[in-house]
């Protein structure tokens, strides 16, 4: 159908001029708010919530050093009186204690996220400037300084209730962080299956006895192709590097270090591309605050 003068109703796109966009100087993108002030409130909230709910750090206290100590028990009786330990019951404790630790960061984040979406809050957090997954670290990181003190008190009970004897170089500083790192990579992962697949209680259940066999089975015995397949599960060589350290008093291997350090910032870095993944795939499905 034709029309004066030429002209068609809708003109096609390709023929209208092409202006490039270019941001306003009256109106600059805002950067993203620094982290100190949110790790400075995280820090304000766990210390509330610690101070408001005592009982139960002190049942969890409680409770994680009297499992290990019926554990103890049981070896005991079944080894008899006069068998001596020697320093497989320090790594033993080491491993015990690192399981605690690691349990302490992933329910921090995945349990959190779930309190959060069950309480209607859960969208506040993704529409806060700082991002969901930083203020979820920030969250974690508030919390491990806790963690680490709780750690710490449970570290003593065992040694004093085992006769275990620890060290404490200041060079175990290393893989720990590494350790925690790995840590935090996984939390994000359940993190994200909590964000998707919203209630993770039983994997979560499942997920902390997998744990418990990788941290505490002396992993850095492993030889052949076993001994690779370490350097690629979570966490495990920070784990041998800390038992070398304070249950067997050897020196800090700097090359399993640099491989520890490796494998942190992996895991940390495959959880929050995930966590992203998940975070995105709620939005679009309109999940986000459901649970």
């Amino acid at each position: 159908m034709g029309f004066p003068n030429g002209h068609e109703l809708n003109p096609p796109l390709r023929n209208l001029p092409h202006h490039p966009i270019t941001p306003s100087p009256h109106h600059p993108i805002t950067p993203s708010p620094p982290m100190l002030p949110l790790l400075i409130a995280e820090l304000k909230r766990t210390w509330i919530q610690f101070i408001r709910y005592p009982a139960e750090v002190i049942a969890g206290l409680v409770i994680i050093t009297s499992v290990f100590y019926g554990l103890f028990l049981s070896a005991q009786y079944m080894t008899g009186p006069g068998f001596n330990f020697g320093d497989r019951l320090d790594a033993v404790v080491v491993g015990y204690v690192l399981w605690t630790l690691v349990l302490y960061i992933i329910n921090d984040i995945a349990i959190g996220l779930q309190s959060e979406a069950q309480t209607g809050t859960l969208e506040q957090v993704f529409l806060s400037p700082f991002g969901a997954p930083r203020v979820f670290l920030a969250r974690a990181v508030a919390s491990l300084a806790l963690r680490l003190t709780l750690i710490v008190g449970i570290v003593l009970i065992l040694m004093g209730i085992t006769g275990s004897r620890l060290s404490f170089p200041l060079t175990l500083i290393f893989p720990l962080f590494s350790l925690v790192m790995a840590g935090y990579g996984l939390a994000f992962i359940m993190g994200a299956c909590a964000l998707v697949f919203k209630r993770v209680q039983q994997v979560l259940g499942v997920f902390q006895f997998v744990l418990l066999f990788l941290l505490a089975a002396p992993v850095e015995e492993w030889e052949g192709t076993m001994a690779w397949l370490r350097y690629l599960l979570p966490m495990l060589p920070s784990t041998g590097l800390l038992r070398d350290l304070m249950a067997r008093n050897v020196g800090l291997d700097w090359a399993t270090l640099g491989l520890a350090m490796v494998n942190g910032f992996g895991y940390l870095g495959l959880g929050l591309l995930l966590f992203r993944w998940a975070e995105n795939t709620a939005k679009r499905r309109g999940t986000l605050g459901g649970y």
